[in-house]
């Protein structure tokens, strides 16, 4: 049996490479700063001292993936886009003292925890990654939050892995794909989902991946290149123009990437809610008062034309700091966001204050 390690690729950044399972425990596991007795016997790591952070820290990362190595292993076969550097806990907190990020809200990466092996062990799987993420949060107080994982289109399994994770491993929220096989997150049978979240009022972070449509379209050119910017615009037409963002208010909806490409559609978005039938009932108060109230992320969306667009279409109280870790340094977020011309007022709202207003707990 064979899993994945991490090794580099000079064109297109870190790729998978197979190795041998007896391999990884030896050595791999070093690398990542874990133990195969601890990881593989329980999927939590071994408690480690808590660390404060550094007194100038003070940047929220709401985009910043945890890999444990149980996770890689189980998608290996599933897994499309760029791969991230070796990780760990330690390897987070590092990376994150030195760029003065003084809290991560870790979520998994794509494709999530939907397996191809089936529902039970992708309900297992959920619960292995959160329990995981939570002992981060606990073994080192105040730098870590949560963005738990469900097990959707499961939706028994996933309202049971929300009771669990909001109520006993007290995460910061749900974190999601964008997509789950041909279905977008405005799909009708995720309603009950949906009504729960909006009933607690709980953050849903997103993330995007490449969705079944859009595999190996252009040769030699990694689907995440296109896709995942492309299908965050894809769920938010889907929450958009069937009416769910409007029908559950109290969801309070993260998208990556300052928002994909729908800043840049925005002229499309509008056409379309003048063309809908049901315009008064899906979107009772407009698409643009819906798109206002989302907030957005960062992450790789950090250059001047992105973050223009962003700009032009919600206020500056939505949008968030996010590095893409370990799949992108926080060192090009912060040089992006630092060259733009923010004020500092600005700059520090979007580094810290407006992800304070969603996770107040972080504050001090």
């Amino acid at each position: 049996m064979t899993i994945r390690r991490l090794s580099a690729c000079v064109c297109c950044g870190p790729t998978l490479a197979s190795v041998n399972r007896r391999q990884i425990l030896a050595g791999g596991l070093a690398t990542l700063g874990l133990s195969a007795s601890g990881l593989f016997a329980s999927g939590v790591a071994a408690p480690a001292l808590a660390q404060a952070r550094p007194a100038e820290a003070r940047r929220i990362d709401v985009h910043h993936h945890l890999v444990p190595p149980f996770y890689l292993a189980a998608i290996s076969e599933q897994r499309s886009g760029s791969s991230p550097r070796p990780w760990s806990p330690e390897v987070s907190l590092e990376e994150m003292d030195r760029h003065g990020v003084a809290t991560a809200i870790v979520s998994i990466i794509q494709p999530g925890v939907w397996l191809t092996a089936g529902r039970d062990k992708s309900r297992a799987m959920a619960r292995e990654v959160n329990e995981y993420g939570a002992k981060m949060g606990q073994d080192h107080p105040g730098r870590f939050g949560l963005w738990a994982a469900i097990p959707l289109p499961d939706t028994d399994g996933s309202l049971a892995e929300i009771a669990y994770a909001l109520d006993t491993l007290h995460a910061d929220g749900i974190g999601l794909m964008t997509s789950y096989g041909t279905q977008y997150l405005g799909d009708a049978s995720f309603a009950p989902v949906w009504e729960e979240l909006n009933r607690r009022k709980a953050v849903v972070y997103t993330h995007p991946q490449t969705p079944d449509c859009c595999r190996n379209l252009v040769p030699e050119v990694s689907p995440s290149l296109l896709e995942f910017a492309t299908d965050t615009t894809r769920t938010m037409t889907s929450l958009l123009f069937t009416g769910t963002a409007a029908r559950y208010p109290d969801i309070r909806w993260i998208f990556s990437h300052s928002g994909g490409t729908a800043p840049f559609l925005l002229s499309r978005f509008l056409q379309q809610e003048k063309e809908m039938k049901e315009r008064a009932a899906r979107l009772p108060n407009g698409v643009l008062y819906e798109l206002k109230k989302f907030y957005y992320d960062t992450a790789q969306g950090n250059h001047k034309g992105a973050l223009a667009a962003l700009c032009a279409l919600v206020p500056n109280a939505q949008i968030l700091f996010g590095s893409d870790f370990p799949l992108r340094s926080a060192a090009d977020e912060i040089e992006g966001l630092g060259a733009y011309g923010f004020t500092p007022e600005e700059l520090a709202a979007i580094e810290r204050d407006n992800a304070l207003r969603l996770l107040p707990r972080f504050r001090g």
